[in-house]
């Protein structure tokens, strides 16, 4: 059988699928039976054909975007954490060089894998993993999000996994994924909690997670640049979880979660009394009010990744972006 028969008989087999769920949902309330509401009917989130359609839709866009440092060119197709960080990215970016970026380069994402769970309700969503030419040998795992039928899909999630570390799934006979209630019992932490646990990690420690770079690394981090003379660095995080930043979770095939989540960041850097605070760079600078005097407060949002394990032991982070979002200076 050639390739392209394969990729026509994959697509057929999903769209069979869906119809097959969507009859077989319009035959019971005929009947008389029983009425089924579609919000509570499990379905695939959508097909693989449709799936790839909606990842060549957003990659335009965000090329689109990055090309001309315009954030409304890609607003449509991002949302939750994602838009805000690729919102200030583009902001700076504008005020930077106004005339557009030239140094950019279109990203392309290959070897492309599609992981579709089957779930009741909205927010319906999907995976997309492929390997990209930017930002280093990773690969790109974007979450797919939409909370209706009329509605675009958009990029709610968006890490770089270095290769070997996107998980097996859980699939069925069909190759659909089976999506983790965030309430769900039986994981080491609740998806639902993630957020706030990974803030109460960064200020106190223990052993909720793994030792890695965006955990006991990060917490090494900050604990030397406190020590920089002459100037004081305190953080607070928090667990954001509402609305398009709620967590969502695909589970693995040995019975634990792959769990993206958001969170909260500010760092403010305050200098003893007749020193002075330095920018960064040109980027913090695009996006500061106020005038820098004694301190600097830089907002940020990060979107996690992380391997949630069944039963209990400690949770591993896999990927992790976190994005300047503004600045105060006082």
């Amino acid at each position: 059988m050639t390739r392209e028969r394969s990729r026509q008989r994959l697509r057929r087999r999903d769209r069979n699928a869906l119809i097959a769920a969507s009859l077989t949902a319009l035959s019971l309330t005929a009947s008389g039976c029983v009425v089924v509401h579609g919000e509570r009917v499990v379905l695939p989130a959508t097909t693989r054909a449709e799936a790839a359609k909606a990842l060549t839709a957003f990659t335009t866009a965000y090329n689109k975007a990055d090309k001309a440092y315009d954030s409304s060119l890609d607003a449509p197709h991002v949302t939750g954490a994602v838009a805000d960080i690729d919102s200030a990215r583009l902001q700076a970016g504008h005020v930077n060089s106004p005339s557009g970026n030239r140094d950019h380069t279109p990203l392309t994402l290959t070897d492309v894998k599609y992981t579709i769970p089957k779930k009741a309700g909205w927010p319906r969503w999907f995976v997309a993993d492929g390997r990209g030419n930017k930002g280093g040998n990773f690969r790109w795992v974007l979450v797919f999000t939409r909370n209706g039928l009329g509605e675009r899909w958009q990029v709610s999630y968006l890490t770089l996994m270095a290769p070997g570390t996107v998980p097996e799934f859980k699939k069925d006979a069909d190759g659909w994924a089976e999506a983790v209630p965030a309430g769900s019992p039986g994981l080491a932490v609740r998806p639902d909690e993630l957020s706030k646990a990974y803030a109460a990690y960064l200020k106190s420690g223990g052993q909720t997670f793994a030792d890695g770079r965006d955990t006991s690394g990060l917490r090494a981090d900050r604990e030397k640049a406190a020590k920089k003379p002459g100037l004081v660095r305190q953080f607070i995080d928090e667990p954001l979880t509402h609305g398009d930043y709620a967590p969502l979770a695909l589970r693995t095939a040995d019975g634990g979660a792959l769990v993206f989540f958001t969170t909260h960041h500010y760092e403010k850097q305050t200098a003893y009394t007749g020193g002075t605070v330095s920018v960064p760079n040109k980027d913090v600078q695009a996006l500061v009010k106020g005038e820098v005097k004694q301190s600097l407060t830089l907002e940020s949002i990060a979107n996690e990744a992380v391997l949630d394990p069944a039963g209990s032991g400690p949770v591993r982070m896999l990927g992790r972006v976190q994005g300047l979002t503004a600045a105060q200076g006082e």
